[in-house]
């Protein structure tokens, strides 16, 4: 469970948004979308491939 000290004189608009970094740091929400439908492994590893040659390939355009 995510715990937000709210501390004296400090804006509720402040915690909020130090709550909504701690939550987007625990992954909660990329899960939750993740678990949404099933996917084959086969197809993850497939699609971890295409992800990584992409990455690899704008890097390189940058460093070029």
């Amino acid at each position: 469970m995510i715990v937000v000290n709210v501390k004296e004189n400090e804006s509720i608009d402040k915690a909020l948004k130090r709550f909504k970094k701690k939550f987007e740091r625990t992954g909660v929400l990329r899960e939750i979308r993740g678990r949404s439908y099933y996917e084959k492994p086969s197809i993850s590893r497939r699609n971890e491939k295409i992800k990584a040659a992409y990455k690899q390939k704008m890097q390189e355009q940058q460093n070029s």
